[in-house]
């Protein structure tokens, strides 16, 4: 009897916790931005993978909100560009080279910088060959820097942030993520287990009482940039490849926000429902026909990765 109404008192209070929740996200979807925005002005923001495409645009979005930067990258010329872009916007900025492949790189340059308040993991790698066909060395490449990378990443920021109880961590991985895709076995995989470590962490954080520290999970659809040069949506008029100015907006929108979870753009929200209501030859004659068995086919990607 003890056990049914404690039953009971659980089910009741998450119901109405689940009621309450379900009415804020409603409101909190139909409120611009700039009502719920927080302030990040004077923060720092460190931004891997900052010399190109969605980081390089990351980092100019940030240093107009006022903040400081801290800029990660492998290149440091193209590294060195986006700084002098942001500090003509009046950005403090500070660059360094690291290689994010190696886990003592990571360490030995996050004891560096004194304070981090948002660390944004942009940095990613694509093969975009079949299984067999990929090189063994780039699919490791590929799980290091689109996976592993991350955990390093923590655990090199998130203490000072709990020490602080304040804090964003920011996962930009892919709605490949969500979705196997022909020819990206070893990135599908990668974005996956990014996906999945973020939930995890986000579920670790929110358990602390009183947590101020807030993740966000970015799962973007084909983002027109040279890291997928060549792919192209087979019916643009459904769902074509975002423009990287548009996603830089989303993210940094969703940052401020403190929106926990984006799929760019908003069909990837029906397309998840469906696949886990869909039997599995069902999902494949919907990849058939959307094209996503023949996505790669036309990939170039970067001349020089």
């Amino acid at each position: 009897m003890v056990f049914i109404l404690s039953f009971l008192q659980d089910l009741i209070m998450f119901l109405v916790k689940a009621l309450l929740a379900w009415l804020w996200a409603i409101i909190q979807f139909f409120l611009p931005t700039s009502l719920i925005a927080k302030d990040i002005k004077g923060q720092t923001v460190l931004i891997t993978g900052a010399s190109g495409g969605i980081g390089s645009l990351l980092s100019k979005r940030f240093a107009g909100l006022g903040c400081n930067l801290v800029l990660w990258d492998i290149d440091s010329t193209l590294n060195d560009k986006t700084a002098m872009e942001c500090r003509s916007l009046g950005a403090n900025v500070t660059t360094f080279v690291v290689d994010l492949t190696d886990r003592e790189s990571i360490y030995n340059t996050a004891q560096k910088i004194d304070r981090v308040d948002i660390v944004v993991n942009n940095a990613g790698v694509v093969t975009g060959k079949n299984i067999l066909e990929a090189p063994e060395k780039l699919m490791e490449l590929t799980l290091k820097v689109n996976t592993m990378a991350h955990f390093w990443m923590a655990k090199a920021f998130l203490s000072q942030m709990i020490r602080r109880n304040q804090g964003h961590l920011v996962t930009v991985a892919s709605s490949a993520g969500l979705f196997g895709v022909t020819g990206l076995a070893d990135y599908c995989t990668s974005k996956f287990g990014a996906v999945g470590f973020e939930e995890s962490l986000r579920l670790e954080l929110q358990r602390r009482p009183g947590n101020q520290v807030k993740t966000t999970c970015v799962m973007p659809y084909l983002v027109k940039t040279a890291m997928f040069s060549g792919c192209q949506a087979k019916y643009p008029f459904i769902m074509d490849g975002l423009e990287p100015e548009y996603v830089a907006d989303k993210i940094v929108d969703a940052v401020l926000r403190n929106q926990e979870v984006l799929y760019l753009p908003k069909q990837i929200y029906l397309i998840a429902f469906l696949k886990a209501l869909m039997p599995t030859t069902v999902y494949r004659l919907l990849n058939d026909f959307a094209g996503v068995t023949e996505f790669m086919d036309s990939f170039v990607g970067r001349k020089n990765q």
